[in-house]
């Protein structure tokens, strides 16, 4: 308990300053590391800890900068939780950290100054305006996940190191969202984080705190932002629309187009396979009339050769060919050259005969083929 020297001291305090005085006074009681305003009054927050609806003044500090455990009473046996780094001055100086388990301090003459939680620790960054790069104003907020990971310097590299990193978190992702437009930040936001924490933990090393991750949690834009965002995404997806009706409209005309290609293709096959068959069809039909044509010569020229007769068979036959050729040119309407005497059967026949005999003697006059 209090010595009388202390309860002197405090009876000599205003009331009103009773809690603030005696905590700055009185080393060896319990108080936070660094003093802030508080209330004495129990909140949802705990004991000793502000309200943030009841202190919105000048002395206002988030709750998050309450998080650390007090340092305890000063005894000679001590028992330090896992997962804390307890610091013990010694006349004021420097003198050691206690590890987790028993500890034994020097009365009146060791203190425990700082209580440091090695734990991992999850701190609220609240909402915060920030300008990106093409001046554009958000609102955001996020959670910051840290730790201590050396506690001397986490104690006596800077007044608050709490406060400190969630003051850093604050500002290094101001300076972030500076050097990123309003749509990389919107779709990079994993990126961002990284960048955040890495800034962090450049500047927090000194401190003998290390920054685990950072999460941007709601990013708001303006409204009139969030009403163009809104018709840009109408527009595009419109856009979308038409093209993709255009491709199928394109799409359609090729396949018709293709469609009729083809069929021209097949078409002019099978004219050009109707063509190769017709003319197929009529060389063979040719050879064939040629074929019945030499067997007649052959078998009228026998007839000939054969029979006394035979000459008088061919008279009449050309006699025949003449009379009919005349009957089919009355019937057509052709204007044609015809010999002066056409008249005159018996004297085409004779020609036709003189030209035939000139055609065998002459034949029959030629040397042979010598054999190969």
């Amino acid at each position: 308990m209090f010595t009388r020297n202390t309860q002197l001291i405090l009876r000599c305090l205003p009331k009103h300053n009773l809690v603030r005085d005696s905590t700055r006074l009185l080393p060896t009681l319990g108080h936070f590391q660094t003093f802030r305003p508080y209330s004495s009054q129990n909140n949802e927050f705990g004991r000793g800890e502000p309200s943030p609806k009841r202190n919105r003044g000048r002395d206002y500090y988030p709750p998050e900068s309450f998080s650390r455990s007090k340092t305890p009473a000063n005894t000679i046996i001590k028992f330090v939780p896992q997962q804390e780094a307890w610091i013990v001055e010694r006349m004021g100086k420097f003198n050691r950290i206690l590890e987790p388990g028993l500890a034994i301090l020097v009365p009146f003459i060791d203190s425990i100054k700082y209580v440091q939680s090695l734990k991992e620790l999850a701190v609220e960054i609240p909402t915060q305006s920030a300008i990106t790069q093409d001046n554009v104003t958000l609102e955001l907020d996020g959670v910051l996940y840290y730790k201590v990971v050396d506690a001397y310097k986490a104690s006596y590299g800077v007044e608050d190191a709490h406060f400190s990193v969630s003051q850093l978190a604050q500002t290094t992702m101001r300076a972030e969202i500076g050097q990123m437009t309003l749509d990389t930040t919107l779709a990079e936001r994993n990126a961002l984080n990284h960048n955040i924490v890495s800034a962090i933990n450049a500047a927090a090393e000194s401190w003998g705190i290390k920054c685990l991750r950072y999460e941007i949690r709601d990013i708001h834009p303006p409204t009139n932002v969030v009403e163009a965002m809104h018709s840009q995404v109408s527009a595009e997806r419109s856009k979308r629309a038409h093209i993709l009706e255009s491709e199928g409209l394109r799409q359609s005309a090729i396949n018709v187009a293709q469609g009729e290609k083809e069929s021209k293709i097949l078409q002019s096959e099978a004219e050009q396979l109707q063509q190769i068959n017709r003319a197929k069809g009529e060389a063979e039909a040719i050879i064939l009339t040629a074929r019945a044509e030499a067997a007649a010569i052959t078998n009228v020229a026998k007839a000939m050769a054969e029979s006394t007769n035979g000459v008088d068979a061919a008279s009449l036959h050309v006699a025949q060919q003449y009379v009919e050729a005349f009957g089919r040119l009355a019937k057509e309407s052709n204007t044609l050259i015809i010999p002066a005497n056409s008249g005159d059967v018996s004297s085409m026949v004779a020609q036709a005969l003189t030209i035939f005999n000139k055609v065998k003697s002459s034949t029959a006059q030629a040397p042979p083929k010598p054999s190969s």
